[in-house]
Formats: structure tokens, C-alpha cells, sequence
């Protein structure tokens, strides 16, 4: 089968220069690479070419989570299996990518969800985090067992994904234009569609942000803003709220383990988590002056 890599990049700085390095050093694969840069004003567009990867420069006003992945699939038109990247995320080993397009050998899988695990310098609430998302145990994902799974069952993250070129086609490809959760959308739209989806956990990228309580209040923002605009997934799927309990219990026990001192910054960075998404839910009422302040990506509205 034919890969092509598609990462979009916008002034990726030094994880740039590293991801496309662990690209590089992958073995038992041939691909192409994709890299759709925003119109970059650091040395992004040059670490691309230093590596022959094919470079395709859009203006920085016409990215978009979606859109832009988009382009990807009409650039990978001689591929079978399409992977996603983004800049930050750093291949684990040299075999990270043989192993998740590997997964399609079974032919009933459209979709896969690759493991992430935290950058070095990652703090604790970011440790935690990719140990609460990205288990240590394969998962697959049908229409059928979507309510035994519930939200999770639709989790999937481009930041280290790979799909089936004609299925991702076949359920209309990526949304044009969404704040972000393209991902997301994609992979409810294959399990309502009878697709199958699949989590590895043994194709692994390095991949965390150390977000504030600020940062996350904009992120669940946005996320909200996703959710009010795609109630469908949440009605079908479920609700976040549950899955948003247990990780509230498991980051306090986490820290609990490895440092109590950052329990009152876990509750803070949680509250302001729940605040976003009861926020950007409303965000039709809300004057644009006042998104902005709180949408982390405001190009989107632009």
C-alpha cells in the first residue's frame, strides 16, 4: 500500500526541526511527505526542504484544522493510507510509522488513533494527561460497542493518526472549516457510517502541551464552540461530563503520588476546563470582542 505523510506547519521552531528529524530515521516504510506550511517567518520552510520533503505554502488566513487536512487528501491522490502529523509531535521510534500503518492489514480498520506519550520536559498535569488519554492497551472501535466505550469511542487525535484514504473520502472527508475536533468529527462520522476505528498504543509519537489554567480555559472554549456547533456527536456518542469526572479523580490520586503541592493547580486548571466549555457553548450570545479574548484560536474567526 502507498503512504503519504501530510503534517500542517506554521512557524514549528526547534520540535519542528525534531519531528522531521524522527521522520527521517523511520525504516521498513516507503512514503511521500506533505508538509503544508502558513506562510512561515522562521526556519520552518527551510527545515522542510533541508529534509526533500514536498513543501506547499498556503497563506497563513487560509488555514484551517479541517481544510487544510483537506488539501492533504487531494495531495495524497496516489495514496492508499493517509498520516497525519502535526510539528510538535515527535516520532518515538524509528518503526512508529511502520506500526501504525501496519494496524490496516486488517481490512475492516478505517482509522487509526496512534499512543502519545509526554515531551521530556513536560510537567505532571501534562504527564498525567497523556497517561489518562493514551492507554497502555489496544482498543477497537465499532458502531456496536459505541455505547459500552461512550465519548471516548470517537476520540482520535491528528496530531499522530492514519486513515484509509477512500474511507475518509467516502464519509466526506475532513469539515471545511471548524475551530477544531476535525478528527473528532471524522471518526464519529465513520462509526455512524459502520466504519471501524482502532486505537494502538504501540505506534507512539511524543506529543503534550504545559498548559496554564488560562491556556485551558481557551481551549475548552473552542472545544465547546466545536460541541454547540456538532451536537450530533455528543448525542450519539455521549456526553463528556463522566469521562470528565474520572480524570478529575485520576489527576488528584496522580498527584497525590508525586506531588501534593500541585493538587490546588490541578483543581484551578480543571475548573477553568469546565468554564470554557460551559462558555463556548454559548458562544452565539456572546459580542465577538468577547471571543476573541476567549477563543485560543482566533484565526478561526476572523
Amino acid at each position: 500500500m502507498k503512504v503519504s505523510v501530510v503534517i500542517p506547519v506554521y512557524n514549528g521552531g526547534d520540535l519542528w526541526a525534531e519531528c522531521a528529524e524522527s521522520i527521517n530515521q523511520q525504516r521498513n516504510l516507503t512514503f511521500n511527505v506533505f508538509v503544508i506550511d502558513s506562510s512561515s517567518t522562521d526556519n520552518s520552510q527551510e527545515i522542510s526542504k533541508k529534509y526533500n520533503f514536498n513543501l506547499i505554502v498556503i497563506p497563513k488566513k487560509e488555514f484551517n484544522h479541517g481544510g487544510t487536512r483537506n488539501l492533504g487528501i487531494t495531495l495524497s491522490h496516489d495514496s492508499d493510507i493517509i498520516v497525519y502529523l502535526t510539528q510538535d509531535a515527535i516520532l518515538n521510534d524509528s518503526l512508529a510509522l511502520f506500526k501504525i500503518v501496519n494496524i490496516f492489514r486488517d481490512k475492516k480498520i478505517s482509522a487509526v488513533c496512534g499512543r502519545q506519550i509526554p515531551h521530556v520536559n513536560s510537567n505532571l498535569l501534562a504527564k498525567h494527561a497523556r497517561i489518562f488519554n493514551y492507554p497502555d492497551s489496544d482498543i477497537l472501535r465499532t458502531n456496536k460497542n459505541k455505547h459500552t466505550i461512550g465519548i471516548k469511542s470517537v476520540f482520535m487525535s491528528n496530531s499522530f493518526s492514519a486513515y484509509l484514504r477512500k474511507d475518509l473520502i467516502s464519509v466526506g472527508g475532513f469539515p471545511k472549516k471548524t475551530i477544531l475536533c476535525e478528527d473528532m468529527y471524522v471518526s464519529a462520522t465513520m462509526l455512524k457510517n459502520n466504519y471501524n476505528t482502532y486505537y494502538t498504543s504501540e505506534a507512539i509519537v511524543r506529543h503534550s502541551h504545559n498548559y496554564t489554567a488560562r491556556d485551558e480555559l481557551k481551549r475548552y472554549f473552542d472545544i465547546g464552540v466545536f460541541h454547540s456547533m456538532e451536537p450530533w456527536i455528543q448525542n450519539e456518542f455521549g456526553g463528556a461530563g463522566g469521562e470528565g469526572y474520572k480524570y478529575v479523580i485520576s489527576e488528584v490520586k496522580y498527584l497525590y503520588k508525586n506531588n501534593k503541592k500541585l493538587i490546588p493547580r490541578s483543581i484551578l486548571n480543571n475548573t477553568f476546563k469546565f468554564l470554557g466549555m460551559k462558555l463556548g457553548s454559548k458562544y452565539k450570545y456572546m459580542p465577538k470582542k468577547i471571543i476573541n479574548i476567549l477563543s485560543m484560536h482566533k484565526g478561526y474567526w476572523k
